[in-house]
């Protein structure tokens, strides 16, 4: 959404509220709507306005227990997955009206990417159990990946828990193994084993909490992967190959997964350093760098403040996120921010002013 558009749809907001006002003197109230939150977050060009009851649904017939990530199909549609077995999917149009859900029993469903292929959109829904799918839109099981012990590639003592997938655009597969040994591991397009590369460790090629994984397209000529090393603060950046990069570093910020929209790049942190420099509960919030990797707004968050070119710890200002596990970014820059550990609430909407 251009300058010019969001200005316009500001003060149109800032217009009703006014007419709301005003009602009060004997005026007409010309179009009625609820009330908008007034609690605006963020920093400089990325504020919001948080509407906290966007994605409330009926717990007793839509019920979830962790909100964990959320993507956004070719209709525009909001498609979320749970860790409830009564459904692992939800399927959101923009206003928060549930459109389907649907379930394959996963009581541990986790990650959730979308692909395009062939003009059709694809899903692969990863299960913490080990389980990752290849299905279509409506959850028809397509393929399923193979468990790294069972082709040689693990050892029987390693430990494989997958978080996170993402899809190259020749179709490869990299997988996070982010609470098991955390290796990336990377397939073909149909499941084929091609390399494994991270692992833990504390050398720069290494990850702790490989939790998310993203394809950075914004350089066409130059397609590289993300990876995030959570417990590091730090999302690190590979070839499509495995070769490491750079480290971007996030200090005070637990990060999930990248999220690239445009230019720029997105995340929730699940957790902030609050005290002792040790992660607090309930203390996330949302970050948002620019195309050049330097934060520019912490929506939830401290202001980003860089001394010397380095910058410095971030921590949650507002106590409005228990623990932010995704984000996604709609047409308009609005973001959607799923959370885990959080009271089994709902996807919270923040909208771009």
């Amino acid at each position: 959404m251009d300058n010019s558009r969001r200005q316009f749809i500001k003060n149109t907001t800032l217009l009703g509220v006014g007419l709301a006002a005003t009602s009060s003197y004997g005026l007409t109230i010309i179009n009625h709507k609820s009330k908008l939150s007034e609690t605006i977050i963020g920093h400089g060009d990325f504020k919001y306005r948080v509407h906290k009851e966007w994605g409330n649904l009926n717990p007793l017939n839509t019920p979830v227990k962790n909100c964990h990530e959320m993507v956004m199909d070719s209709k525009g549609r909001l498609i979320m997955i749970t860790d409830h077995v009564q459904n692992n999917i939800i399927v959101y149009d923009k206003s928060g009206k549930l459109l389907t859900s649907w379930t394959h029993k996963m009581y541990r469903g986790h990650g959730l990417s979308i692909f395009n292929e062939g003009g059709e959109d694809v899903l692969f829904i990863t299960d913490n159990s080990g389980k990752i799918i290849k299905t279509t839109i409506d959850g028809k099981v397509i393929m399923e990946l193979p468990n790294p012990k069972e082709i040689g590639i693990y050892t029987d003592k390693q430990k494989y828990t997958p978080t996170e997938t993402a899809v190259a655009p020749n179709g490869d597969i990299y997988v996070a193994d982010g609470y098991g040994s955390d290796f990336i591991l990377q397939f073909d397009k149909n499941g084929e084993f091609i390399r494994k590369f991270g692992g833990k460790g504390h050398q720069d090629e290494k990850l702790n909490n490989a939790h998310g994984v993203a394809i950075d397209a914004r350089d066409p000529n130059n397609i590289t992967l993300l990876c995030t090393s959570r417990v590091q603060n730090s999302f690190k950046r590979f070839t499509l190959d495995g070769k490491y990069l750079e480290t971007i570093f996030l200090p005070g910020a637990y990060v999930c997964r990248p999220v690239i929209d445009d230019e720029n790049l997105y995340s929730g942190a699940c957790w902030s350093r609050l005290k002792y420099l040790e992660r607090v509960p309930n203390s996330g919030f949302v970050t948002i760098l620019d195309k050049n990797n330097k934060v520019v707004s912490n929506p939830g968050g401290t202001k980003p403040k860089y001394k010397h070119g380095e910058l410095q710890l971030m921590l949650q200002e507002t106590p409005l996120f228990n623990h932010c596990h995704d984000v996604c970014i709609d047409n308009d820059k609005n973001i959607y921010v799923c959370q885990w550990n959080a009271n089994k609430t709902y996807p919270i909407k923040l909208e771009r002013v």
